[in-house]
């Protein structure tokens, strides 16, 4: 029989009488990693709550090490050596890495007081293991997200963690900073640490599991070692379609040009930029990480500092540096950083959905309560947003529900210039599916849609026509017959890396977000 280190038998849970575990059976051994997939609502964090023993099943066995937890909690678990990462991390961002390492677990001299130099040194010794060269002394608000992340892993894994559960862990890092994650991830599996890793990027499923389980409606469709299945087979286990299904046909642009930008300066940048897009027209934006696609589209619409140019919205021209005339205008931009740049988390939906026009729903400084209801509530059921109605908060959604709430917001006006970062970062592939669907819909409507990707298979899927940014400037242009070609990923590939040879392996490097 195979050594298990964590084993979920018959696992059952429903939360007010609606199933969202089925009956799943599941095994972690040591010295393995099992990617978790699956959509949003299929059961993953669910599943990861019992397995830390956060929420208690309604029927099945929970066992580690072969021992049945009859009454699972977290300090019980914890003490079986079950550690769990959150996507969500909670780190003391004013106190140090050493710090936060052994919060609650302090090392002390004999005198009873805190022996910090025995923990930084002890800190420094634990993070050198991953090949991670942190200064303990520093703040955690002074790290990266990454780095964050490393040093909570580092953190579970310092007490003796045999099992370690890793929720989305990627989800909010550059794939540069993934890189070294990954390295983390098999330094624990080579010291016999079994792990669940749940994800939504095809790229970490092939770079990291050994085996791949898949949760569709609370139920276990998929249960394989990573060599006996393809990418095209585990997006339909866990959508109920192909993988091609996922790009509706893109509708024939408009010949009015709705964008026009001649010689923008963006700071930072040393050469301007000029580009121009149609009424209809999806224009992509691709390159690598830090190329600068982020800081064009927030130069556009006026929240970051350009220096010189034009931009006109249908002819009309749009004060550079004023996010207000950019509004005015009809311009709209849904941020890369949905949850720091683009919702209030504590508010409500329809509060959120309120925020970009509050002028146009208030009268004296009153709210007009049900001109905005009304208004944002068509404009949520347009997007097909899933919630328990406009008064849920925006931070208990799905992240991809998220994503329809910033991105639906902009419609209650009128919007001719759609300025899309990143639109499905850390979405499932059910729901970037219906977000493909609501911007061919928007471009098919006669909006313009300009959108930055890191996503290579969403940028030759969704784009009329795609600008290659490089250094903050466009370094080519590629249109939909060459974007459909066969080797259209190695000319972007070289034309962001500003490559003459022949495309490397590297090529990952802006392929590895694809799902």
């Amino acid at each position: 029989m195979t050594n298990t280190a964590l084993e979920c038998r018959g696992v059952v849970k429903a939360f007010g009488g609606i199933p969202v575990l089925r009956g799943i059976s599941l095994a972690l051994e040591p010295g393995t990693v099992t990617a978790l997939a699956g959509e949003n609502g299929a059961g993953k964090s669910t599943l990861m709550k019992i397995m830390s023993g956060q929420v208690r099943q309604d029927a099945g066995d929970l066992m580690v090490d072969g021992e049945t937890l009859h009454h699972p909690d977290p300090q019980l678990v914890r003490g079986r050596g079950v550690g769990i990462v959150p996507q969500e991390l909670a780190p003391i961002l004013d106190m140090t890495v050493y710090e936060n390492l052994f919060a609650g677990r302090e090392l002390r001299r004999r005198s009873g007081l805190l022996d910090r130099n025995r923990m930084a040194a002890r800190a420094r010794e634990l993070l050198e293991v991953f090949g991670v060269a942190i200064d303990p002394h520093v703040p955690m608000r002074e790290l990266t997200v990454a780095l964050r992340q490393i040093v909570e892993i580092v953190k579970n894994t310092s007490w003796g963690a045999r099992v370690v559960l890793l929720d989305e862990p990627t989800s909010a890092i550059s794939g540069h900073e993934a890189e070294r994650l990954y390295g983390v991830v098999n330094k624990l599996r080579d010291r016999g640490v079994a792990m669940l890793y749940t994800t939504h990027k095809m790229g970490e499923i092939r770079a990291l599991a050994d085996r791949v389980v898949v949760l569709r409606d609370g139920e276990l469709v998929v249960d394989s070692p990573r060599e006996d299945i393809t990418d095209d087979e585990i997006v339909h286990a866990m959508i109920g379609r192909e993988l091609e299904d996922l790009f509706p046909a893109l509708p024939e642009p408009g010949d009015q040009t709705t964008l026009r930008v001649d010689g923008l300066q963006v700071a930072g940048v040393s050469e301007p930029v000029s580009l121009h897009a149609r009424a209809g027209e999806i224009v992509g934006l691709a390159g690598l990480v830090g190329a600068g696609r982020t800081e064009l589209l927030e130069a556009l619409f006026g929240a970051r500092s350009s220096s010189g140019g034009e931009i006109t919205v249908a002819g009309t021209s749009v004060r550079r540096n004023s996010t207000g005339s950019s509004i005015s205008s009809g311009m709209a931009l849904v941020p890369e950083d949905r949850k720091g740049a683009g919702l209030v988390l504590g508010m409500s939906v329809l509060d959120n959905g309120t925020l970009p026009r509050l002028s146009h729903f208030s009268l004296g400084g009153w709210l007009r309560n049900r001109q905005r209801t009304g208004t944002v509530g068509q404009a949520m059921s347009s997007v097909h947003l899933r919630s328990k109605g406009l008064g849920q908060q925006a931070g208990t959604l799905s992240g991809g529900n998220q994503q329809k709430v910033v991105l639906a917001r902009w419609l209650t006006g009128h919007v001719k210039v759609l300025l899309l970062d990143e639109p499905t970062r850390g979405v499932d592939v059910g729901a970037r599916s219906e977000i493909y669907r609501i911007i061919t819909e928007l471009a098919a409507s006669g909006m313009t849609v300009v959108m930055a990707s890191s996503d290579m298979t969403e940028i030759l899927g969704l784009a009329h026509r795609v600008h290659v940014i490089r250094d903050g400037a466009i370094a080519g242009t590629l249109g939909r017959d060459e974007l459909s070609a066969s080797d259209a990923q190695r000319r972007i590939f070289h034309l962001a890396a500003g490559l003459d040879g022949e495309a490397s392996a590297s090529v990952s490097l802006i392929q590895d977000g694809a799902s």
